[in-house]
């Protein structure tokens, strides 16, 4: 699908046009292959960089071809049949349009889109700095979401289930997919700061200079909770294997305490001449020597803290 917006500085809001004309925002979302040829051939666009559009798994980087800017960049995602928490997103900046192609909604430019952010499509370097100004929020937002759930679980450490580590699983993928997605998209915004891939203004330049500030902390920040979750599960591994190892050994002591008596009581059921087997107090005597046997090998156990 294609959809053509424009809006000037004289314009109250965004409109939706028809066709393409200078200084319009194009936005294709999921596109089919004729759509695809028919914008290469109107904007001659290179062909196997709209390709290269297509591969769910893409990573960011910056090129350049034809005189016009191909920015490939991810953005917070959760697509449950590609098993990944970020989509792929190209962004082409030629010399009389900004163009986006995503083969998943956008949810970040909704708020270009209903006028909550007020965008200038004739702005072109304005609108790609606001449009990675978004992205970058959404992921800020995905951190701290990320921080709060694992700080939740943290504090079930000591009586942890399969579900919070199926949870820190969960959230080590969503980390690690953050950290593939930003760190690589900074690398191409230090290429555009150079200039050479797209005008760039003094007061744009600021601005990129701060996305990328706010990119760095973002994979700080990611790795930290990274660390923290390894550091949990790490601990909840040990207790996990401390619990079984107690739960083990009481085990094994209860074997040991049980299986004298019935050994003692095995042999006093054979049909052969046992020590005390004429006299009128042989159960007493036998229940004495099983006590006295349990009660040794419990003394035992507990001097060794078995217990």
């Amino acid at each position: 699908m294609i959809t053509y917006y424009f809006r000037t500085v004289k314009d109250t809001e965004l409109k939706k046009i028809s066709d393409i004309r200078n200084g319009v925002w194009i936005h294709v979302e999921s596109p089919t292959e004729e759509e695809l040829t028919s914008l290469t051939n109107r904007l001659l666009l290179d062909s196997n960089i709209l390709e290269d559009a297509q591969d769910f798994f893409e990573v960011p980087r910056l090129e350049r071809a034809g005189g016009m800017t191909y920015f490939f960049t991810r953005y917070p995602f959760n697509e449950q049949e590609e098993d990944i928490d970020t989509a792929p997103l190209l962004i082409v900046m030629g010399e009389a349009f900004v163009m986006t192609i995503a083969q998943r909604p956008v949810p970040q430019f909704e708020s270009f889109i209903n006028g909550k952010i007020i965008a200038y499509t004739t702005q072109k370097t304005k609108l790609f700095i606001q449009m990675m100004e978004m992205i970058t929020e959404s992921f800020e937002r995905q951190l701290i979401s990320l921080r709060r759930a694992v700080q939740r679980d943290r504090v079930k450490l000591r009586k942890i289930s399969n579900q919070e580590i199926v949870r820190f699983v969960n959230h080590e993928h969503k980390l690690n997919d953050m950290v593939a997605a930003v760190l690589p998209t900074n690398v191409a915004l230090q290429q555009i700061m150079s200039g050479h891939h797209m005008q760039i203004f003094d007061d744009d330049r600021e601005l990129i200079d701060d996305l990328r500030i706010d990119n760095d902390q973002v994979v700080d920040s990611a790795r930290i909770l990274l660390k923290t979750i390894q550091n949990v599960r790490s601990a909840s591994e040990a207790i996990l294997a401390n619990n079984l190892n107690n739960r083990i050994k009481t085990l094994t002591v209860l074997t040991i305490l049980l299986t004298i008596p019935m050994v003692i009581s095995s042999l006093y059921g054979m049909n052969v001449p046992l020590p005390f087997a004429g006299s009128v107090y042989a159960f007493e005597i036998v229940v004495g020597v099983v006590i006295v046997a349990v009660g040794l090998m419990v003394w035992y156990f507990k001097r060794n803290e078995w217990f």
